[in-house]
């Protein structure tokens, strides 16, 4: 191929499949089947039947259970059935037979329930001719009764899976429960109670707890499989005789299920499948059944009404009719009468149709009440459900039931608010589950006035223009379009307002709003396209479709801005080449017409952008051929060149994605594409933009995958023609020629990468070259063996390798990663070109570079070590001059050479550092300036990190290292610590032993006193040699032997040193420090009771590391420090709530009360920090709480937050306010931690009542902290600014929504603004400022208007706005801003006229004695606010109540001072 230089002959390689998601070849899983093995019991009784001579059942399953695997097995297991069809009649009374189907029965139980041969097997039974059916009953029988004798609870499970095989689709399997019913029955019975009991010895122990909760489940649900799917076996017996073992076995189910229900320790799926559970077993047991749904209602509504309900329900169940059920309870009782009773049709009667309304009610008075995250997900669902009884209920066409659920009725009225509430909730799940409540609303209403035009209907055309009265901002707006849409059609849509498809294609300049414009645009242009097909003969309707849902397209793709034309790439145009590939031929046309002339510049893409942006995407999604269209002309490859070289970036992306993004992952790339590939890698690889190169590099990928996997399938073609073949397709490109063309062209890749990799390269251009060869090198790596038909060891040399160890001196530590990748693919090939020398070289730079005063040294040193472990003669190149030979360690030949060279390399580096941590114990100023110590601390922990170490064979080695690693950590810190844990450690230099460093240590000691002149604060802080004497003195002095190697035979060098030195050397010692005992505890697996041989550490160790983070992160003062200590600490203790170690499991608790108590206390002689905004604390009760299981109860955050709280309430005069800082900065950490996610929600409305509090303290102190919260809560709640504009809508909410979400705060707001109003509306004209005034105009003016807010809403916005009114008299023109702002979301729609006419006529006349001009000036900007609003303007009524020339009247001698 011209352009390529031949190198070697092509090989093909093994298959690899791209992971693109554009690429649809996925590679196939490979099915792992765990064998079965008979035991000699019944290898002996199958040998007994077998015949040599011929193949019968019993020589079949003994040869299916000699094979080893269980793929082979399925295909034996197979065969049974028609071996055992051709048997005659009499087969049933053959004892081969017999023994043959009890081996099945056998060893259908014995497998597990993933194990695909379990299914194969009940599959292949199920075929058992009807002879053999008692035959084989008996002995799934005789099985399963041996399952029930089990009595270890955790083997429950097991025998769980198999009763729930059992009743899936296997015939044998549910006939032998039939049989034993009552004995399943009771084994049920049992362990539901034997796992509720262990569970209760277990608290504590989360890991137990939840595989017992887990089998609790499981419990539950087979037992409503059994009452289910056996509902028979109940029947006959049940009803007459309440003695029976039958019925008391279903009293026990009955009354553990409320048990469970009402047991807030206990999963909440535990507690859900309860609810289920309990209306199934009622319904199965309660005569007559007419009265279940009354039961039910009564249940739910609190009505006990114990002279109706039968005896032995109010024994059982007393509890639910006695005691006041919780808001959780309540909630799944719901969910399982909806989920358990039969809504179709009516079936239940007016009853039924009483208790489906009673259930709404029930489901919106809790919404109000449940906020934590699972239960409002678990109940969005439960109104999910509720809508879907209703659709079924509503097939009746019961009269009544229309008239209650008509769209205009008070429940779907109350439904609509709970949509318009939650349809723009955190979680995205409440999301999905609103959007389908709210389609499901929509198909209520219209299977009710089914027959009438849906387009004139008043309840869709009222909601329609409510809808498109919202502002584009609102996320629930397009997906509730959306489904109108489906109802109501695109047409109906468009024709009252046709510019709304440029409305939606604007929104698509913000990524967070991008996708739910796209699937809105996706069912308007969709549904748009089956209207005109349906309704238009002809194809002239695509004209009118293209310039609807087209033009505006091509138009922003040619002038948009990047984020607007990136979004629309991304989402909008793969779907609407979906709806109409043939669209694609007229974008072309459009944009090919001016593509010469609007060639796009650096911020726009013009028409060559556009046109490069639909090709790419065409393609990509099978709608394309590249090769034709350049065969064709109909794309030029100068056009493509032009394209690859934009001065725009997302241009050349695009045009690199055209060449690299196929539909199919094995389509042959072109000689034209290769070149064009070249000629791009000349000109690119040096970008800036780190999203620039991440696209390049992750299309090139793309591209090696599909060489790769095309090269696969050209090698099997070549290998498969003959000659023949070959000579008649002399014409075509042949196989091998094509591979050829890919080695050469693979080869010159690399030449051209390694190229850009020269000394002095900048980091954007390394970066690229070597995430690129790493890719190469990973796509083209194959087993030795197999045939390939490129591999990057070929192309290296030892001028390469060197190029590669160089990136590791670079300054940006993921060139270090990627050369360090890349040189671990290529080791072996790179060992083989280094010689001793060099590789002696190597070894002592890294020594030299780990004790560096420059901190990215030790991170090259530690790079360059973890690859040199692998070399096999480092110990006898470089290890054997610098520590003692170890004989023990050559003797294990077991142990890997990385194994052996890690452990002495760590050895080296400790030696050192102890010496250097007995030198800075004399000199800590020599050392910061000469032997940093952190360096080395670095490099073991770096290589720590790669040890596998669950696979150590030196043990004993190992146990030392760690001993010694763990001493020397406690060692360093206690060096460094005085530094970092002092009050003021940025200008601290602590005293040295030295004598000799004393007079120096004066000059810095001087240096950092107080001056009063502003020139000294423009001077560095630096050790200056200010007179002759001094120098003398220090030139006379003998240099004390140092023992560090690095140092020894020579003169000490004197070096300047800072304050910021010492700080620097120090608080990197306590990172590292903290970053390598977290590795120890993360990384080495931890002993779970006694044997001290179980692992490489201890308890006692553990605990010690423990005790120690808790000391530096509640004593360090400077944030570098206490923020990695932190790091350390979390992984301490995620491993310890994983521990099985009780002991271990339960610290997180203890540390956690004992630092609250210690909070609380205010204990003078506490050492906490209360400035610094408390240090450390927060870190360290954040790491503490962040180690909860993210599924459990979350009992630690619930006790820490109610502690918290308490504490930042206000206190009294004589109280000390330290712990009230404490709680306040503890909070705002908690609050800004994104690992408690929703968990922390319920605690909002709580934590801003304690800032807004916080705020009017007299202590400046608490007015900080407060502060500092309320900025976290407001963030927490409107989340993160995304717009320079403070006003902004993107980070608002409407009011509604907000005291939904936040009830609590209603009435504390309305309270609080009562005072401020009270405050700022005095009458004399003097300055006064509530200290609380911004911060409640700051929240209220966060909130805006929604026309969907409805009149079902129990919170009233009216009382909120005389007062805000007030707080627009204020003097301060900030707080008269706000308060007009704030007053818009308080006014309803139809009160907006009605407001401003109030506001005007509350205006001063201009002959009146006393005119505040700042009463005014408030009164009007409200005005203003009210009608500036473009929502308010849209959302008045046509026929308002006042008239314009009314409003004039009202101005009329107020005009002057309007």
């Amino acid at each position: 191929m011209a352009g390529l230089d031949r190198k070697r002959e092509s090989k093909a390689c093994s298959l690899r499949v791209s992971s693109s998601a554009k690429m649809v070849l996925k590679k196939k899983k490979e099915v792992q089947v765990d064998a079965f093995f008979f035991d000699h019991r019944q290898l002996e009784k199958l040998q007994k039947f077998s015949k040599a001579e011929e193949q019968n059942l019993a020589s079949l399953l003994l040869h299916c259970g000699q094979l080893n695997n269980g793929i082979q097995q399925i295909q034996c297991i197979k065969q049974i059935m028609p071996l055992v069809k051709m048997m005659d009649q009499n087969s049933a009374f053959d004892p081969m037979v017999k023994a043959c189907l009890d081996i099945l029965g056998e060893t259908y139980f014995s497998l597990g329930v993933k194990n695909p041969l379990k299914k194969v097997l009940a599959s292949s039974l199920n075929g058992l001719p009807e002879q053999l059916m008692p035959l084989g009953v008996q002995s799934f029988v005789r099985c399963l009764r041996e399952e029930l004798k089990t009595t270890d609870i955790y083997l429950y499970r097991k025998v769980l899976d198999n009763l729930a095989s059992c009743m899936e689709d296997f015939s044998l399997g549910k006939a032998s429960i039939k049989n034993l019913f009552e004995e399943v029955l009771q084994f049920l019975q049992k362990s539901l109670l034997d796992i509720q009991e262990e569970n209760r010895k277990n608290r504590g122990n989360r890991v137990v707890q939840t595989q017992l909760m887990h089998d609790l489940l499981m419990a539950i649900k087979v037992s409503m499989m059994l009452v289910q799917k056996l509902q028979e076996n109940i029947q006959g017996s049940l009803w007459k005789n309440h003695e029976s073992c039958i019925w008391q076995s279903m009293c026990s189910l009955l009354k553990s299920s409320i048990s469970f229900l009402m047991d807030e320790t206990l999963l909440q799926t535990v507690q859900t499948t309860s609810g289920l559970a309990f209306i199934l077993f009622t319904k199965a047991m309660y005569e007559p059944v007419e009265e279940l749904p009354s039961l039910v209602s009564d249940l739910l509504l609190g009505l006990k009404k114990h002279a109706g309900m039968p005896a032995w329900f109010v024994s059982n169940c007393g509890t639910l009719c006695t005691e006041e059920l919780s808001d959780s309870v309540l909630l799944f009782l719901c969910h399982g009468a909806l989920a358990m009773l039969d809504w179709k049709n009516s079936s239940m009667g007016e009853s039924g149709e009483k208790l489906l309304l009673d259930i709404a009610s029930v489901l919106l008075s809790l919404s109000s009440e449940l906020k934590e995250s699972s239960m409002a997900i678990c109940l969005s669902k439960t109104v999910a459900v509720w809508t879907n009884s209703a659709l079924a209920a509503l097939i009746s066409d019961s009269p009544s039931l229309k008239i209650k659920l008509n769209g205009n009725s008070e429940v779907i009225g109350k439904l609509l608010e709970y949509v318009y509430t939650h349809w723009e909730h955190p979680l995205d799940v409440v999301r999905h589950q609103t959007k389908l409540i709210f389609r499901n609303l929509l198909q209520i209403h219209q299977t009710i006035v089914t027959g009438c035009n849906l387009k004139s209907d008043p309840f869709f055309a009222r909601l329609t223009k409510h809808l498109l009265s919202l502002e584009w901002h609102v996320k629930g707006k397009y997906a509730s379009l959306g489904c109108l849409v489906e109802c109501v059609g695109t047409e109906s849509i468009l024709q009252l307002d046709r510019t709304i498809p440029g409305q939606i294609l604007d929104m698509m300049n913000d990524q967070s709003l991008a996708p739910y414009a796209s699937d809105l645009l996706e069912t308007m242009f969709t549904n748009h396209k089956v209207q005109f097909t349906s309704s238009c003969k002809e194809s002239s309707w695509i004209d009118q479709w293209h310039d609807i849902w087209v033009s505006p397209l091509l138009l922003i793709l040619c002038e948009g801005n990047h984020d607007q034309t990136t979004y629309i790439i991304d989402y909008y145009l793969p779907k609407l080449l979906r709806c109409s590939p043939d669209s694609l031929s007229y974008m072309m046309r459009i944009l090919q017409a001016s593509a010469d002339a609007n060639l796009g510049s650096c911020s726009t893409r013009g028409a060559l952008g556009a046109l490069m942006a639909c090709l790419r995407t065409a393609r990509a999604h099978g709608h394309l051929e590249l090769s034709s269209i350049m065969s064709n002309g109909l794309v030029s490859t100068e056009c493509i060149k032009q394209g690859l070289v934009h001065q725009h970036n997302q241009v050349c992306i695009d045009a690199l994605g055209l060449l690299c993004e196929t539909h199919r992952s094995t389509e042959v790339v072109s000689e034209e594409e290769m070149q064009l590939i070249l000629f791009f890698l000349e000109y690119s690889l040096n970008s800036q933009s780190p999203s620039v190169r991440q696209q390049i590099c992750s299309l090139l990928r793309k591209l090696f995958c599909r060489i790769q996997e095309s090269s696969q399938v050209l090698y099997k073609l070549e290998q498969n023609k003959t000659k023949q073949e070959l000579l008649e397709d002399s014409t075509k490109r042949h196989p091998s020629g094509i591979l050829q063309q890919y080695n050469d062209f693979m080869s010159s890749v690399c030449d051209r990468l390694f190229e850009a990799l020269f000394p002095g390269s900048s980091h954007s251009t390394r970066f690229s070259a070597l995430t690129i060869l790493g890719s190469v090198a990973e796509i083209f790596s194959v087993p030795k063996g197999q045939v390939h038909i490129f591999k990057l060891d070929q192309e290296i040399d030892s001028t390469r390798v060197q190029t590669l160890i160089q990136c590791f001196a670079s300054t940006f530590e993921e060139v270090k990663v990627l050369a360090f990748e890349l040189l671990m693919k290529l080791r072996d090939v790179a060992f083989s070109l280094q010689d001793s020398e060099n590789v002696d070289l190597l070894f002592q730079a890294a020594v030299d570079l780990s004790t560096s005063t420059k901190p990215y040294d030790c991170v090259t040193a530690s790079y360059l070590l973890n690859f040199l472990v692998y070399h096999k003669e480092l110990q006898r190149i470089c290890l054997g001059k610098w520590i003692e030979h170890s004989p023990q360690t050559d003797e294990n030949t077991s142990a890997s050479t990385m194994e052996k060279n890690t452990l002495a390399v760590i050895k080296l580096l400790l030696v050192n550092v102890e010496e250097e941590i007995f030198q800075a114990k004399k000199s800590l100023l020599q050392a910061a300036a000469s032997f940093p110590m952190y360096g080395r601390v670095h490099c073991i922990t770096g290589a720590l990190q790669q040890l596998p170490f669950n696979n150590l064979m030196l043990m004993t080695e190992w146990k030392q290292m760690v001993a010694r690693l763990i001493l020397m950590s406690y060692e360093l810190s206690a060096v460094v610590s005085p530094v970092v844990q002092s009050s003021s450690p940025e200008g601290l230099i602590p005293m040295d032993n030295d004598s000799e460093m004393a007079d120096r240590l004066q000059m810095i000691l001087h240096e950092i006193q107080p001056q009063d002149t502003n020139d000294y604060f423009m001077q560095a802080k630096i050790l200056k040699e200010h007179c002759k004497i001094e120098s003398e003195k220090l030139a006379v002095r003998k240099p004390m032997e140092n023992i560090c190697t690095e140092m020894r035979g020579k003169e000490r060098q004197m070096c300047d040193v800072t304050a910021q030195m010492v700080l620097v050397c120090c608080w990197r010692s306590m990172k590292e420090v903290s970053l390598l005992l977290g590795t120890l505890c993360k990384l080495l697996p931890t002993q779970a009771a006694s044997e001290p041989s179980d692992g490489l550490i201890t308890v006692d160790q553990v605990k010690n590391i423990g005790d120690y983070f808790k000391h530096h992160l509640l004593q360090s003062r400077h944030r570098g420090a206490f923020e990695l200590a932190y790091a350390g600490f979390v992984q301490l203790t995620e491993m310890l709530s994983r521990c099985n170690s009780r002991s271990l499991r339960k610290m997180p608790e203890q540390w956690l009360s004992c630092v609250l108590e210690e909070i609380k206390s205010c204990d003078p002689s506490s050492t906490l920090c209360a400035t610094r905004r408390s240090a450390g604390i927060p870190f360290y009760i954040q790491a503490l709480l962040a180690s909860e299981p993210k599924k459990s109860k979350t009992d630690l955050l619930k006790m820490t937050m109610k502690e918290l709280l308490s504490l930042a309430a206000p206190l009294n005069e004589s109280s000390s306010v330290i712990p009230q800082v404490h709680a306040l900065n503890i909070l705002r950490a908690l609050f800004r931690d994104t690992r408690l996610g929703e968990n922390i929600m319920p605690y909002v409305a709580d934590g801003i009542q304690a800032a807004i509090l916080g705020f009017m303290s007299p202590v400046w102190a608490v007015r900080n902290s407060s502060t500092l919260l309320f900025s976290a809560l407001i963030t927490r709640i409107f989340g993160v600014k995304r717009e320079k504009d403070e006003n902004s809508k993107k980070n608002r909410m409407t009011g509604r929504e907000f005291f939904s979400r936040f009830p609590s705060l209603y009435p504390f707001l309305l309270k609080q603004l009562e005072v401020v109003a009270n405050t700022s509306n005095s009458e004399a004209e003097e300055l006064k400022i509530h200290p609380s005034l911004f911060l409640l105009l700051l929240i209220l003016g966060k909130l805006y208007p929604s026309p969907m807010d409805g009149t079902y809403s129990a919170l009233s916005m009216a009382p909120f706005v005389p007062f805000i009114i007030r707080c627009g008299h204020s003097p301060v023109y900030r707080s008269r801003e706000m308060s007009g702002r704030a007053l818009v979301p308080f006014v309803m729609v139809n009160e907006v006229p009605h407001t401003v006419m109030s506001l005007l006529r509350g205006l001063p006349d201009c002959t009146s004695p006393c005119i505040r001009q700042n009463n005014i000036h408030g009164t009007l900007l409200q005005a203003k606010s009210l009608f500036g609003d473009q929502s308010c303007l849209s959302r008045c009524p046509c026929d308002a109540e006042y008239s314009p020339g009314e409003v004039a009247e009202a101005r009329g001698p107020r005009k002057c001072c309007i």
